[in-house]
């Protein structure tokens, strides 16, 4: 459990956490901001230093979606049938959940009961907030499914303990959690700073940036052959607002980086690389244990060249070199359904707004 002194709500060089009283009267200057270790009143939203941080928690409010919204009856009457899905389809149906219910709520505890405590610009914390909750949404999502569905609920969601794969990707992730949730982890010096911004970057880059693409593209795979359209349409929305968080991310990074050039060392870039080695090797063992044989038109080697492409594009995007030079992108298809505002529902071709009410904006 968290515990707060009085001086939590005024922060000082050295946390977001603890305070310093000769600032609390003092109007904030948007000058004097700063991603980490500011010594402005973090209560202070206005005035703005960091619109894109704001411009990006408005987008995400825009995105509104709720779980339940999704009609799952096709969906609940594909599993039930015995020729409805293959063994190899509803294998990656239930990795992909026994992945991904555990999955947001380490994304949320890393939030909440770390990230959010030392980051010192209230516009970002607007953002985190907003993340948090939708990381909550997302959870909701995959439990409605396996609700929905009927699934053995304590398979599912022990799954991250009994699934080697599933395991091994969360145990990449938790000592970068626990490093900065550590009630005595303050930042303030070079050694301090560079664990949070390590942290950042696995969460952002690898984690919402890496760590959850198998399971999209698998996912939306079967959604594109007309399959587990509920399922699908969820973990669509569930893709834009990881995608918006992942470039969230990388702007809270590069502005980090841009404040404090000092922490971006060869060696401390050289960590970073092999932290994106292993995530890449990580998610590709969770491929082949997926998929042990070749279903949905892919097959877990197609996943290597992927997996490779998309470190490139986060490494690219936080001023790293490129890792695996000349990879290209085997599913052109998820591209769109990222980067793209509107476009085609190919699960219910049906055209629907995704601003509000749990839809998309498609052509």
């Amino acid at each position: 459990m968290l515990s707060f002194d009085d001086d939590t709500l005024a922060p000082s060089a050295s946390s977001a956490e603890s305070g310093a009283s000769t600032n609390t009267h003092k109007r904030v200057n948007a000058a004097d901001k700063r991603i980490i270790n500011a010594k402005t009143d973090v209560n202070q939203l206005v005035p703005f230093k960091y619109k894109w941080a704001w411009e990006k928690y408005l987008a995400t409010c825009a995105n509104h979606w709720m779980p339940q919204e999704v009609n799952m009856t096709r969906d609940i009457a594909l599993w039930k049938s015995p020729n409805g899905l293959t063994e190899d389809e509803r294998r990656i149906v239930k990795r992909n959940l026994g992945f991904f219910v555990t999955a947001d709520s380490l994304a949320a505890n890393n939030i909440v009961l770390g990230t959010y405590r030392h980051i010192t610009a209230p516009e970002c914390r607007q953002f985190l907030l907003r993340q948090a909750f939708e990381e909550a949404i997302h959870t909701h999502a995959y439990q409605y499914i396996v609700e929905s569905l009927g699934l053995d609920e304590g398979e599912i969601f022990n799954a991250y303990n009994e699934v080697e794969s599933i395991r091994n990707k969360d145990e990449f992730l938790i000592p970068f959690i626990e490093a900065i949730m550590d009630p005595n982890f303050h930042t303030g010096t070079p050694e301090t700073d560079q664990t949070l911004l390590k942290s950042l970057i696995v969460f952002a880059c690898l984690m919402e940036g890496l760590f959850f693409y198998v399971g999209f593209t698998q996912i939306l795979a079967l959604g594109r052959q007309n399959k587990m359209v509920g399922a699908a349409e969820q973990y669509q929305y569930i893709l834009r607002d990881e995608s918006m968080h992942c470039n969230f991310g990388i702007d809270l990074i590069n502005q980090l980086k841009l404040e404090n050039p000092h922490l971006w060392t060869p060696a401390f870039k050289e960590e970073i690389n092999e932290l994106f080695r292993k995530a890449v090797e990580l998610e590709y063992q969770y491929a082949e244990d997926t998929m042990p044989r070749g279903v949905l038109g892919m097959n877990a080697s197609m996943f290597k060249g992927y997996l490779r492409y998309i470190a490139n594009r986060r490494a690219t995007q936080i001023g790293l070199e490129e890792l695996f030079p000349g990879e290209e992108n085997p599913f052109p298809w998820m591209s769109e359904m990222i980067d793209l505002k509107k476009e085609r529902n190919f699960f219910e071709t049906r055209v629907i707004e995704y601003q509000s009410g749990g839809a998309l904006s498609w052509d």
